[in-house]
């Protein structure tokens, strides 16, 4: 964790509502940070339903190993995450700690541990100790409260300059229900199914099935559509639980990720699970910048975000970026190696609101002053139209600065 908070951090928090059959703990276990905590219990009600998304990292953590065999129940009672040590690389080791802290999690919520999900963030190759924290969760369980979502963020912080942390009401069938959700990462962002370390809770009724619908289509516009470095991790993980607690207040229980009746909460997951991925990139290690990098035009929309990711992925675009430098040369040179259809002479280039390239070559209305004076706001857009079709995409990207180097030279010091 960065003592300068990146200047494009939020400039206010939202104030955090309670979500009913959810409680919350946090504590110091000195894994990693000393003076600060970096263990999370989130503990929910019975009948609390889940969903989750994982890394595609041919490596991954024990703990995403550990979720991934849980997840077919659908049922959740606690979720228990540490920041400090991503408890990946570990092997035999690795698999005692998930199992030792699973059975302790378990005794203490009082539900089988098959209703136990686990996360783990920070340095990969380091064996996990249990025996630093697991002693801690029967109090955790015991003092947890509803309304500790700003702490639960900061819990869960790593290198992050800021905890993330936001929440949605929304109807389902005339009855309000509330998202909250969490967030960390701000280095090894290059997400292959969600990102780094996500967590959201909601009072609304709805079956495992459905709620797993709805959070695996989700992540494709939000989640996978955000990079920092390029870098996918190891321990990726977003959750979704829902306690269903509405239903006391009069809301149907749905079991069908399709009914419409989910429409409106459809709609603030999606825009919930896009903020928060927003709020990574904008941490991004080093970040003075954020990038949207938006592709039209391309044979159809996963050719687009192949692109988009290209130029969003380039160093030397991102540099050019820190630099304030509308060097639209980088970009071409980032369609162009995508691997993409693209017709050199039928592509055309903008830097917000100015085309810089056009058919092929400079534009003739070109401006370096008006270009070099939009480089220099916090927030720049990339467009790029590669007239062969109707794909399009977004994502999202931060610029790359010497700070990232910093940071990422001396991680494990």
């Amino acid at each position: 964790m960065s003592d300068a908070v990146s200047p494009l951090a939020p400039k206010s928090y939202p104030q955090m509502p309670p979500i009913d059959g959810v409680r919350i703990a946090t504590a110091e276990a000195g894994i990693k940070y000393k003076g600060r905590t970096d263990l999370l219990a989130m503990v929910f009600d019975e009948g609390t339903t889940v969903a989750g998304v994982f890394t595609k990292s041919k490596c991954p953590s024990a703990p995403v190993d550990f979720c991934r065999a849980n997840l077919p129940g659908g049922s959740a009672r606690i979720l228990v995450v540490n920041s400090g040590n991503a408890n990946a690389f570990t092997g035999k080791k690795g698999r005692e700690t998930t199992e030792m802290t699973a059975v302790l999690a378990s005794k203490a919520a009082g539900s089988s541990s098959k209703e136990v999900f686990l996360a783990s963030t920070g340095v990969i190759g380091e064996p996990l100790d249990a025996k630093k924290f697991a002693h801690l969760l029967d109090d955790m369980v015991v003092r947890a409260e509803p309304g500790l979502w700003a702490e639960a963020g900061k819990a869960i912080m790593t290198t992050d300059t800021y905890p993330k942390y936001l929440t949605a009401t929304c109807q389902i069938d005339g009855i309000d229900v509330t998202l909250n959700g969490i967030a960390k990462g701000a280095g090894m962002i290059a997400p292959d199914m969600a990102t780094m370390l996500s967590f959201v809770a909601t009072d609304a009724p709805i079956g495992a099935r459905a709620l797993q619908d709805l959070l695996s289509k989700g992540v494709g516009m939000t989640f996978n559509s955000v990079t920092v470095d390029s870098d996918t991790s190891t321990s990726d993980t977003l959750m979704l639980f829902a306690t269903g607690a509405a239903e006391k207040r009069g809301a149907a229980r749905i079991e069908d990720a399709e009914d419409p009746r989910l429409s409106n909460f459809r709609r603030a997951l999606n825009k919930l699970l896009k903020a928060l991925a927003l709020q990574v990139v904008r941490d991004g290690e080093g970040a003075r910048k954020q990038i949207g990098v938006t592709v039209t035009g391309a044979k159809n929309a996963r050719s687009a975000k192949r692109v988009a990711l290209s130029i969003a992925n380039s160093p030397l675009v991102k540099t050019a970026v820190a630099g304030e430098d509308a060097n639209w040369g980088r970009v071409v040179m980032a369609v162009g190696k995508a691997g993409e259809p693209a017709d050199r002479d039928m592509l055309s280039i903008w830097f917000g609101d100015i085309r810089v390239a056009h058919a092929g070559e400079r534009d003739p209305d070109y401006s370096e002053e008006a270009t070099s004076s939009y480089m220099e706001g916090d927030e720049i857009d990339i467009r790029v139209d590669l007239g062969l079709g109707r794909g399009q995409a977004t994502v999202w990207t931060c610029d790359l600065t010497k700070e990232y180097v910093a940071i990422n030279g001396d991680y494990r010091s």
